[in-house]
């Protein structure tokens, strides 16, 4: 049960330039998916209340259809990372697809944003060996996850287990940008931030959570 929401260290250890947790006992807090309408939203108001600064993972796609929503969590100080152009599976298209969904999002940052993106996070989380050299290519850091929510099915009781589970001093945190969690977002970023508080951790920025 336990891999399902923190992955096994022999993962850790195979893919050691891959970051699985925090380097500095803080907590990180990712959204996957974004942007979305309606949904990003109710996420940077919540963020602005519990005054956390968060890492997301945009779609290429959905930042080119909605750039005023990319402005917005620009303009609230988080940080981006690629998630692929198309959320493709990298593991299901050739080598040139593989580069052209990574570099395309790199692109798009830059040209349309003025955004030079360091991270990147797989679609589905699903990567291989060749991960690593693409990492490489491209100058982005891989960054994975020790505790999955599954926030994307739409219930709250899956997302409170995991917290209270699986949550540690230094845990990168999956929640999504996606219609699939819209209902439930406001409320799992705010358990979330009650655990993490009443356990006396604290949230950190990216950039010191991933130096």
């Amino acid at each position: 049960m336990k891999y399902f929401y923190n992955p096994p260290i022999i993962l850790h250890k195979i893919f050691s330039d891959f970051r699985w947790s925090t380097s500095n006992g803080k907590i990180l807090l990712t959204f996957d998916d974004g942007p979305n309408p309606g949904t990003t939203e109710i996420i940077l108001e919540k963020l602005s209340d519990e005054n956390i600064k968060a890492l997301f993972f945009c779609v290429g796609d959905n930042a080119q259809k909605y750039p005023e929503l990319v402005n917005q969590i620009k303009d609230e100080s988080h940080t981006f990372g690629n998630h692929t152009f198309n959320h493709k599976i990298l593991n299901q298209v050739s080598d040139d697809e593989k580069d052209s969904q990574i570099s395309s999002v790199n692109k798009l940052f830059i040209e349309q944003f003025g955004i030079s993106l360091k991270y990147f996070r797989p679609s589905h989380g699903k990567f291989q060996l060749s991960t690593q050299s693409l990492m490489k290519k491209h100058n982005l850091k891989n960054v994975m996850w020790s505790l999955l929510t599954y926030d994307y099915k739409n219930d709250l009781s899956i997302v409170k287990f995991a917290t209270e589970k699986y949550l540690k001093y230094n845990s990168i945190i999956v929640l999504h940008d996606s219609n699939k969690s819209k209902n439930i977002i406001s409320d799992s970023i705010s358990f979330i931030s009650e655990e993490v508080r009443r356990r006396g951790y604290q949230f950190g920025e990216a950039e010191e959570c991933l130096n």
